[in-house]
């Protein structure tokens, strides 16, 4: 019960000042649908699988399916979905395509989110 009682606020008192401070700090409505939609692409287990392994080293699809022991067409559908959200990036060299992380900006998102689950 007690945690429920946090959730709601007992005074009932604005406080202009934070609440003009937090409004004038929001971006706008398009810019948080799009970050919404972001981090949405981080939703999926195999997605983050296939992020962390491309963080250490750039990979074709077969490496990829064999890396996290999958198919290489679920890998090949998830590549499409990061690809469409700008995490990856690929190159081809003869037949062979290899996958990247799109830059570091990524790898740091994955870290932070790793440090913060392993904080205590």
């Amino acid at each position: 019960m007690k945690n429920l009682e946090m959730d709601v606020c007992a005074s009932n008192i604005i406080h202009p000042e934070a609440v003009n401070k937090a409004k004038e700090s929001l971006p706008s409505d398009d810019l948080i649908f799009n970050l919404a939609d972001f981090f949405k692409t981080f939703g999926d287990s195999t997605r983050i699988k296939i992020i962390c392994a491309l963080m250490e080293t750039e990979l074709c699809i077969c490496d990829l399916a064999n890396v996290i022991n999958t198919s290489q067409s679920a890998v090949s559908h998830q590549l499409r979905v990061l690809r469409q959200s700008r995490l990856v990036k690929y190159r081809k060299e003869g037949k062979t395509v290899y996958y990247s992380l799109d830059d570091d900006h990524i790898k740091l998102l994955i870290s932070q989110g790793l440090d913060h689950l392993l904080h205590k």
